[in-house]
């Protein structure tokens, strides 16, 4: 399974890159990050067979770490919703801020930042909202898995794949059934558990440009069980949350 080199550079910094610091993200308009761009695109988000929501998302690998950055809308619903979000991690992989605001119908905004060795997320429900804060024993290599930003998953896959699995001569090689566990925070339920991720083999998978062969992991903890396939560039392609007639494809 053979990689371009700019996502093998950024799933290996995941594991052992250098510490970056924080910086805060300004209120304006984000500018487009300095680096490269390892993935973007949009996931669709279907119910019983039919669209609900689009996520449109990119990944930059850049000379501190990483962005993620995430715009979800709903579809064919009397109120559109809109919310963003932006996920900052050091080279290392972890977080540096996440940040996630409701655009429409109302305005709300939330921030996940490390205070000393541990999370705290501040909170408002609207503008003139009081606000909240709750800390959170967690530390900062805790991955962010929120609500509508599916896209969190990929970089949970990603690594993954780096930390359970060998890399040589700009190949991956997973042992089939490789399973490890990681903290996850739902900043959005202000919510952690443990989550597991396991590396299923190969499945060939029907999209909508035909039969394809994936690449099949399995992320489990209490709440439920997810199923994504991955080609060979380890971009995921599908996601599914078993037993709830719920699937994300890629557009």
């Amino acid at each position: 399974m053979k990689l371009s080199h700019r996502l093998l550079a950024f799933m290996m910094a995941l594991v052992c890159g250098f510490a970056a610091s924080a910086a805060p993200l300004p209120k304006e308009k984000q500018k487009e990050p300095e680096g490269q761009k390892v993935d973007s695109g949009s996931f669709g988000v279907f119910q019983n067979d039919h669209r609900v929501g689009t996520e449109t998302f990119s990944i930059y690998q850049t000379s501190s770490g990483s962005v993620i950055r995430s715009e979800f809308k709903t579809e064919n619903a009397p109120t559109q919703d809109v919310q963003t979000s932006e996920l900052q991690l050091s080279a290392n992989g972890e977080i540096r801020r996440y940040q996630w605001n409701e655009l429409s119908p109302d305005q709300a905004e939330s921030v996940v930042a490390p205070n000393d060795d541990f999370l705290n997320q501040k909170w408002k429900a609207g503008p003139q909202e009081k606000e909240h804060e709750q800390p959170y024993l967690l530390p900062t290599s805790t991955s962010i898995l929120d609500d509508y930003f599916f896209i969190h998953r990929e970089v949970l896959a990603w690594k993954f794949l780096a930390a359970a699995c060998k890399q040589e001569k700009g190949q991956v090689q997973c042992p089939v059934k490789q399973r490890a566990q990681f903290g996850t925070l739902n900043p959005r339920q202000r919510s952690s558990a443990q989550l597991s991720v396991q590396f299923l083999g190969r499945e060939k998978v029907t999209l909508k440009n035909g039969p394809q062969e994936l690449n099949e992991l399995e992320l489990k903890n209490d709440a439920g069980t997810w199923q994504l396939w991955l080609d060979d560039q380890f971009k995921v392609m599908k996601m599914s949350v078993v037993g709830e007639h719920t699937e994300i494809v890629r557009d």
